[in-house]
């Protein structure tokens, strides 16, 4: 399981990178790419920050606390339980540690995370692949928590009922 899990977070920082790399060499210091007029647009900029640009400038602790969060999930992990709502919750850090590695790496190498994605529309901040795996993540995450739980909980008592029953 643990060999699958890194074979999938390696994958997924990689299409994070690759997304990087064409942004900048195609979108850097170019017009935006007009996917939808007014509405989605590719539009390269450099975040110096952390999500929507708070923290802007303290790389250092956006490194630590980043690092920190990834060294704390990938403990955790492996004490999911191994059921079907603890397979959802592993698809939920495999997703969130891909994201914080991705963007981990250009806070370490280039000093900001390079973000493209751009809902003009909405006026939503520009954003890159890393964290659409973090923000999937974190909702797969807490709908596991919600409601993974109740079923869990559920099914326990089913079986208290029927051991009630045979005794």
């Amino acid at each position: 399981m643990i060999v699958a899990i890194t074979l999938i977070i390696i994958a997924l920082v990689g299409i994070d990178q690759l997304t990087k790399i064409w942004a900048v060499s195609t979108l850097m210091n170019q017009e935006d790419i007009k996917i939808w007029e007014n509405v989605f647009h590719f539009h390269y900029v450099k975040n110096e920050g952390a999500a929507w640009g708070i923290l802007s400038g303290k790389q250092g602790f956006l490194i630590i606390i980043t690092s920190i969060i990834i060294i704390g999930m990938l403990i955790y992990i492996r004490q999911l339980p191994k059921s079907k709502w603890g397979n959802w919750g592993r698809v939920a850090f495999v997703l969130i540690i891909s994201g914080a590695i991705g963007n981990l790496i250009d806070r370490l190498f280039l000093g900001y995370v390079r973000d493209f994605i751009y809902f003009i529309l909405i006026n939503f901040p520009v954003f890159n692949v890393a964290d659409m795996f973090v923000v999937v993540g974190v909702a797969l995450l807490m709908i596991v928590l919600l409601f993974g739980d109740l079923e869990e909980k559920k099914a326990n008592i089913e079986k208290e009922n029927v051991e009630e029953e045979i005794n």
